[in-house]
């Protein structure tokens, strides 16, 4: 047992803020456990962590002798203490969060970039809140479930552990999950409503696919539902479902129907210095678990619906466009 009287600098503190500082090695899991086992008294009474102490208290504790001692920092933990986080969290809980990248950030690190990315990202931040940590035996490294290319932006799913990883990923294989973007076309679309249908084929060593009419060995089929939204200065902004999900889908497609993406160079959009647009208008703006059932660990997800709040490209190009009222 170890007995400490609060000094002044502490005063109004929160107990496990305090606790935190007296036990560098106890852990988030080791202090949960020690205020429901009530190994922490304050002024002689058991306390819960929210409680506020005040200049003189007495604190017992009755912990082991190791978390009293300086934890042992990687550096794996040091990156991930030091690295500054930039994220914006569309939604979170247990198992999953919900981010909204931003375009110009890889999703996973590549040949041209190792740590500005969107999952060093969110290891950070949850290494941060204490919520992950690399050194505990079998410990889960935060995943992404769903990627969008570097210059999309938009929302992807992230799964804190590895039940909710699997189970997420079987719903996006079976399609329960769908994903909805905003895009701006040259030209307008007619119908304005309909289905892009295809197969979609990348030749072996190319960046870029091609989008056939027909199946051939290596290609798959490629789905996108898609509705025009608004049109402006021979623009037209376009929402698109995903019903599969392939490399470079929404752009290739669109491209291959004669309405290339603004800024999309790649897939045959020229540059256009009247719209200020230096990369593909392409935003993945909606996702909706649209569970077959409330099964399972992720089963409480079913029926909900998450989206952005702005997206950058539509508002800059449509004036008076809101996409609140998008249904």
């Amino acid at each position: 047992m170890r007995e400490y009287t609060v000094e002044r600098k502490d005063h109004g503190k929160r107990l496990d803020r305090w606790l935190q500082a007296a036990a560098p090695s106890l852990t988030r899991a080791g202090m949960q456990k020690a205020f429901r086992s009530k190994t922490v008294r304050l002024n002689g009474e058991h306390a819960a962590g929210d409680a506020r102490v005040s200049e003189g208290d007495t604190i017992r504790l009755y912990l082991p002798d190791d978390v009293f001692e300086q934890p042992q920092v990687s550096k794996e933990e040091r990156f991930l203490r030091d690295f500054r986080v930039h994220l914006h969290i569309l939604y979170e809980d247990e198992n999953i969060l919900l981010a909204d990248k931003k375009p110009g950030l890889m999703s996973h690190p590549d040949d041209t970039e190792q740590i500005n990315t969107l999952v060093t990202h969110i290891r950070a931040y949850l290494f941060q809140k204490g919520e992950y940590d690399p050194k505990a035996p079998g410990a889960f490294t935060p995943a992404l479930c769903n990627r969008i290319d570097r210059f999309t932006g938009g929302i992807v799913i992230a799964a804190k552990n590895e039940t909710a990883l699997k189970e997420m990923n079987a719903r996006i294989a079976s399609r329960e999950v769908n994903k909805y973007y905003l895009c701006a076309v040259y030209g307008a679309l007619v119908p304005q409503e309909g289905m892009l249908r295809g197969y979609i084929y990348k030749p072996e060593g190319s960046r870029s696919v091609r989008v056939l009419e027909k199946p051939v060995t290596g290609a798959q089929e490629a789905l996108t539902r898609y509705r025009t939204l608004a049109g402006h200065m021979g623009l037209t902004l376009v929402e698109c479902e995903l019903l599969t999900g392939r490399t470079h889908q929404i752009r290739a497609q669109m491209a291959q129907a004669g309405h290339p993406l603004l800024g999309d160079t790649q897939y045959g959009s020229r540059q256009d210095d009247r719209f200020e647009q230096g990369y593909q208008a392409l935003y993945a703006y909606k996702v909706v678990f649209d569970f077959e059932d409330g099964e399972g660990p992720l089963g409480y997800l079913s029926g909900k619906s998450f989206s952005v709040g702005r997206v950058a490209f539509a508002d800059r190009l449509f004036p008076g466009f809101d996409i609140s009222a998008v249904r």
